[in-house]
């Protein structure tokens, strides 16, 4: 039995490596390198396949945006009678009430480890530098949102048998792996490519957020944050915003269009589809989020599902464009006579974008979305409580295809700077430079310069700056208020600091162990 469950462990993880994509009849792990030759077992096609690993764990709604936003003040999904009850996953997500058999907490950690196991694997098969350094910054990456969840890491060497449990490695031990990856052998190798494909400055990115939560994996409860980890921050901060190659954009919804590979002059790592295909083999299904908050009557594809919550919505300014426009990308022959917001927060009575007739849900009642949502809806008003938001304008032209041409942001130079800041403020360092910073970013979005910035204000810029980026539980443990309560949950308990490791993988994995509480 014993043996049995180590090779369920091994599928696992194998399975996860490849996401979508079609399995060989071998395991990764059991070719040899004459056989990584050409085609899908060519080092180029295991990276390809490492890519594609990382599409349903970041652009679906239910793997790494339920983890990182529904367990937040962002985002909640509310069971509308009969749907979205799902055995009540979602809702013990946004209250802190979950154990080690829920569906989404488990699938997510078995997607990041494939991905982890698929960039590993890659490894022994003599990739150039470029391509090992893009498959350790895939790895690092996904071993840093593992740490961040879970604090805990299993992996294993190149060419290691999959029938052997993962070791693991936990907490700062992992971290200082992770940097020593990025450090050593990522940054110095990794080429400044094209914003789709792993790169230099993305690999920056993610070494600001190793020293800006140290002292956070060191202590989620209690972090403390050391001065020269702050300056290091800083320092790399500098590097990419001196490179002046990411300005802010006019329209805050181009980092996000159908056309951001274009116009999205902020991102600096998003993934993306080239000529039907992405970088990974597959096609992009960011159309999820879209699909997962609106209404059938505005989309056809709509789920009528999440929303937000009003007090987060009421931390923006009616002029901060963050919060809503009217943008360009529309259906066939639509042009919006109205004039309605239709990205970002949509809010009370919606229309029709082609004759601006106001629309109804499917009782003939006005389809006004309302600030009130329970995490239990009853009665006749399922279809219009709560918020809905669109951070990516829907791709028309594709949306019905799942194939659609909007490239999901990783990273974007926003994030830079208000990781600057917030850095400047953990250290004492220039106060004046760090609101300036801020006011850049807000006086773009056309909200109101602040006079002040404090780290209270400033968790909330990143707040209106990252919303459904898939920062805000980071950000929340970082600032202190993970535990807090706000709408529809009440104050947690310090264990909800982590995750739970998932039943199944305790089963099968012994180096594993249960996080403190559960």
């Amino acid at each position: 039995m014993k043996d049995i469950k180590k090779i369920i462990a091994a599928a696992v993880l194998v399975t996860g490596s490849f996401g979508c994509t079609k399995l060989n009849e071998k395991f990764q792990g059991d070719l040899t390198p004459d056989q990584v030759a050409g085609g899908s077992n060519s080092v180029a096609g295991l990276l390809a396949a490492t890519y594609a690993s990382m599409q349903v764990t970041y652009q679906d709604q239910s793997n790494w945006m339920a983890m990182q936003e529904m367990t937040t003040d962002e985002l909640v999904g509310p069971t509308r009678g009969p749907d979205w009850d799902d055995n009540g996953v979602w809702r013990v997500l946004h209250a802190h009430a979950w154990d080690g058999d829920n569906l989404h907490i488990r699938e997510c950690f078995d997607q990041l480890s494939g991905t982890v196991f698929a960039a590993t694997d890659l490894l022994q098969y003599n990739p150039s530098k470029q391509q090992a350094a893009e498959a350790r910054f895939l790895r690092a990456y996904s071993m840093f949102n593992q740490l961040d969840g879970w604090d805990q890491v299993p992996y294993r060497d190149p060419g290691e048998s999959v029938v052997i449990p993962s070791r693991v490695r936990k907490g700062t031990e992992a971290l200082t792996y992770i940097m020593g990856q990025l450090t050593d052998s990522v940054i110095p190798n990794i080429a400044s490519t094209p914003v789709y494909q792993a790169n230099l400055d993305a690999a920056k990115v993610l070494l600001m957020k190793c020293y800006l939560n140290k002292g956070v994996i060191a202590n989620r409860a209690t972090p403390t944050f050391d001065n020269s980890d702050m300056a290091k921050v800083i320092s790399l901060a500098d590097e990419i915003i001196g490179s002046n190659k990411y300005p802010l954009a006019t329209n805050y919804f181009d980092n996000f269009a159908p056309t951001n590979e274009t116009i999205g002059k902020e991102n600096i790592w998003t993934f993306h589809r080239i000529a039907g295909q992405s970088t990974g083999g597959t096609g992009n299904t960011i159309n999820s989020r879209w699909h997962l908050t609106m209404h059938y009557k505005q989309n056809p594809s709509g789920w009528n599902g999440f929303t937000t919550l009003s007090d987060f919505y009421n931390k923006f300014e009616a002029t901060d464009t963050r919060r809503g426009v009217a943008y360009p990308t529309l259906p066939t022959g639509a042009t919006n006579p109205g004039n309605r917001v239709n990205v970002g927060f949509l809010r009370g009575q919606q229309y029709d974008l082609k004759t601006d007739t106001a629309l109804t849900d499917r009782n003939g009642a006005p389809l006004a979305f309302t600030d009130n949502v329970q995490l239990i809806e009853t009665g006749t008003n399922l279809e219009v409580t709560g918020i809905r938001v669109d951070k990516y304008p829907i791709d028309y032209a594709n949306d019905g295809s799942g194939n659609v041409d909007n490239d999901y942001v990783y990273f974007r130079i926003s994030d830079v700077m208000l990781m600057k800041a917030e850095a400047l403020l953990r250290s004492g360092g220039d106060a004046a430079t760090a609101l300036g910073l801020v006011n850049q970013i807000r006086t773009a979005r056309g909200a109101s310069p602040l006079g002040a910035l404090t780290l209270d204000i400033l968790l909330d810029e990143r707040g209106r700056e990252l919303y459904w980026e898939d920062f805000r539980r980071q950000d929340l443990i970082r600032f202190g208020k993970f535990l807090g309560a706000w709408q529809l949950k009440g104050a947690s308990d310090p264990k909800y600091l982590l995750f739970t490791i998932p039943n199944t993988q305790l089963a099968v994995n012994p180096n594993l162990k249960q996080n403190p509480g559960y």
